[in-house]
Order: structure tokens, then C-alpha cells, then sequence
């Protein structure tokens, strides 16, 4: 049950992304500095390596929660927003201020990887 809840909340966080990207496409690619015929949407290189990050990300996150006893759906919610907002995202903002990256990318990235976490600790503890 462990490994299926971990890919369930993999597909979970990566459909979150599709979508948030898909919203902020144009204020994204703004920001990082990229015009549509810059970006090759056929090359499956950023897809694969996107849905297996979010793999080890949610099974990182599944261990994390197993050994810390999070099985509610609040506690879920709470551990996965608190990774996403207080692990992952500070890292991104520290990446990201030392290359200079303006702040709509930081917002964006770092809402992201924030959200995203916050939906798969919600998933890892209901299914």
C-alpha cells in the first residue's frame, strides 16, 4: 500500500503542476526570461524528470510522515505544507537569489513546490 500511495500522490502533485503552470504560463515564462518559441513542449526530458522528482519527493514525504505518526488528514495537510513551505521552498528562493531571479519566479516556483507538497501529504494520508 505504501508504494501505490506514494505514486497516487506523485500523479496528484504533477497534475497540480500541469495546471498551475498552465494558469501562470505567461507571468512564468516572463519572469524566467522565456519567449513560447523558446520552450519545446515535445521533448519529454522536463516531463520525465518533473514526475520523478515528485516520486521521490512523495516517497521521501511518505517515510517522513511514517515515522512521525502523521496520519490525519489535517496532520497530512499540515506536514506537507510546512515541507513545502519551510524545507523546499527557501531552498528555491536561495537558489534563486544568488542568480539574480526576479521575484514573480520565487512566487511561482516557491507556490508550487509549496501547494504541490501540501497535496501530496494530504493524498499519503488518505489513501
Amino acid at each position: 500500500m505504501g508504494f501505490l500511495s506514494v505514486v497516487i500522490a506523485a500523479i496528484a502533485s504533477y497534475a497540480f503542476g500541469a495546471i498551475w503552470y498552465m494558469v501562470l504560463a505567461k507571468p512564468w515564462m516572463a519572469a524566467a526570461g522565456l519567449r513560447e518559441n523558446e520552450i519545446n513542449r515535445k521533448d519529454p526530458k522536463p516531463y520525465i524528470i518533473s514526475f520523478v522528482s515528485a516520486l521521490i519527493v512523495a516517497g521521501m514525504m511518505r517515510h517522513i510522515f511514517f515515522i512521525s505518526g502523521i496520519d490525519t488528514v489535517g496532520t497530512g495537510l499540515m506536514g506537507g505544507f510546512g515541507l513545502g513551505i519551510f524545507i523546499v521552498s527557501p531552498w528555491i528562493l536561495t537558489n534563486y537569489a544568488f542568480s539574480m531571479r526576479p521575484r514573480a519566479l520565487k512566487l511561482i516556483d516557491g507556490g508550487y513546490a509549496t501547494f504541490g507538497c501540501t497535496i501530496m501529504g494530504l493524498v499519503l494520508v488518505l489513501v
